[in-house]
């Protein structure tokens, strides 16, 4: 009896055999820590939107009201996403100079990794549209016959037929589409900034945004020709007629009044 009593293990013998084995290969601080990769990056998300917030308070809370609710006058930012926030500040047209019909595309004031921390706060606030990746907003591989058949029953109407923009009512217009950053125009159709209405995934999908921008990109290109000759600044028939009628009548009546007074000349002769 004495010998196997002695032999018996004690009931702790396993656990601290385990540990020692987890010890060797460092499986304790496997066990107990958590994931380093997934800390770090909610740290710096984290950190990202505290930075956000600051540069919110400076320059937009007086206008978009504390925690982006929205004065009287700046709209509400809860829900807009950070693809607002980066088309709005990266073309420069936020922070706004002054009120006025329409808010006009200036130098930016913020650098990118700033407006990259805003917008991580703006989204924090309400889901919305996020930047697009570079995939997204690429016109490789797109369809560009596609794209000016879209922006054409889609965008013509205001920004013309080549983008070159236009005039819309009470101060307003669309803007020229010539040498806009794709990523841009992208978070322009996500968002719908000022006049411009939204187009979501599901009215146009994400490969119908590629093939519109791949439109712009060719007929904008300095590759691109016009197979009429003078483009007359891409507005179409309406310009083109225009031109016909004042210059080609004009021409018309010149030659008249030149053929009636050089007979009339003759005839007193």
């Amino acid at each position: 009896m004495k010998k196997l009593s002695a032999r018996r293990r004690h009931p702790l013998a396993a656990v601290v055999v385990l540990l020692i084995a987890l010890a060797a290969t460092g499986g304790i601080y496997t066990l107990v820590a958590p994931p380093d990769k997934a800390v770090a990056d909610e740290t710096a998300q984290s950190l990202t939107i505290e930075e956000g917030q600051k540069l919110y308070a400076v320059g937009c809370a007086s206008c978009h009201g504390t925690g982006g609710k929205g004065t009287t006058d700046g709209p509400s930012l809860v829900g807009v996403g950070a693809a607002a926030v980066d088309f709005q500040v990266g073309t420069g047209r936020m922070p706004a100079q002054q009120p006025g019909a329409q808010v006009p595309e200036k130098p930016k004031v913020y650098s990118q990794a700033e407006i990259d921390q805003l917008a991580a706060y703006i989204a924090s606030l309400g889901a919305g549209p996020a930047v697009p990746t570079e995939n997204q907003y690429s016109p490789e591989g797109a369809d560009i016959a596609k794209g000016g058949e879209l922006f054409r029953t889609n965008c013509a109407q205001c920004h013309n037929f080549t983008g070159k923009g236009g005039a819309l009512t009470n101060g307003k217009y669309a803007p020229t589409l010539e040498d806009v950053d794709p990523k841009h125009i992208y978070e322009a159709m996500q968002t719908g900034p000022q006049n411009m209405p939204s187009f979501p995934d599901s009215t146009l999908t994400e490969q119908n945004k590629k093939d519109i921008i791949a439109y712009l990109d060719e007929v904008n290109s300095d590759k691109s020709k016009s197979p009429g000759g003078l483009e007359l600044g891409g507005l179409g028939p309406v310009t083109e007629g225009l031109f016909g009628w004042v210059f080609g009548l004009g021409g018309l009546i010149a030659v008249a009044v030149w053929v009636a007074a050089r007979t009339a000349k003759a005839r007193k002769s």
